[in-house]
């Protein structure tokens, strides 16, 4: 029922971690995909798992989270797929929570307490998200097809900013506050800073400063369309 995407870059010693946090707190159907670059030395962590493993045809560059992600949706069919990365801790009922505030809600994107992300703790931001493939069928991601789920025109960081703000404005976000998928990240003081992160925040102030600007184009596009009706 729920495909686990999980765009990888290094850090081979938590993918057996993660795996098990998985296994120890999911009771939906659901079936781990392991997305690595070429010539990753983590995908050996893979070898003998359950996880379905894809390996990707470019090198880890601009916009490799976003790619990877794309990928694996692409080669899944599961009705729902949960955005996910090497650092998080997956706490028991995560995916019954998030399933209950989908019925209800109807929304295409839920949100997950990371408990960490002071947005998120406010309801209002989702770090990772339960996704409807429905709703990417329908909406996709972004508001101008620059990616398939996050945009591609971002380095990393504020893609899933804009995923969740694009999301809310369609009126298809809800948060479920009980869904407990942890960040490990070192922001909340809860891991140490790697080469993986330091690439993931090379390019922060540029990517907020494009995050601004395209958000300023929707919203300047969306007031036109609201006075010529």
């Amino acid at each position: 029922m729920i495909a686990i995407i999980v765009p990888v870059l290094g850090r081979a010693q938590q993918i057996q971690p993660l795996l098990h946090s998985i296994a120890g707190a999911t009771t939906a159907e659901y079936q781990v995909v392991l997305i690595f670059s070429p010539d990753d030395e983590a995908i050996k962590a893979a070898k003998g798992t359950d996880a379905t493993v894809l390996t990707t045809s470019w090198a880890p560059g601009k916009a490799d989270y976003a790619k990877k992600l794309t990928l694996g949706y692409q080669q899944t069919t599961e009705p729902w797929l949960f955005q996910a990365a090497t650092d998080l801790l997956f706490h028991p009922g995560w995916d019954t929570e998030a399933l209950v505030v989908a019925k209800r809600s109807g929304a295409g994107v839920i949100g997950t307490n990371d408990l960490g992300n002071p947005l998120v703790q406010r309801g209002v931001h989702s770090t990772h998200s339960l996704i409807s493939r429905d709703y990417i069928e329908t909406f996709g991601g972004t508001s101008d097809g620059t990616g398939l789920i996050f945009s591609e025109m971002y380095d990393h960081q504020w893609s899933d900013s804009e995923f969740i703000e694009t999301a809310r404005r369609r009126h298809q976000f809800a948060f479920a506050k009980k869904s407990i998928v942890e960040h490990l990240h070192p922001h909340w003081g809860k891991a140490e800073m790697d080469e993986t992160y330091k690439k993931a925040l090379r390019a922060t102030s540029n990517d907020q400063k494009l995050f601004v600007r395209r958000r300023s184009i929707v919203t300047r596009a969306e007031s036109k369309r609201r006075r010529g009706q």
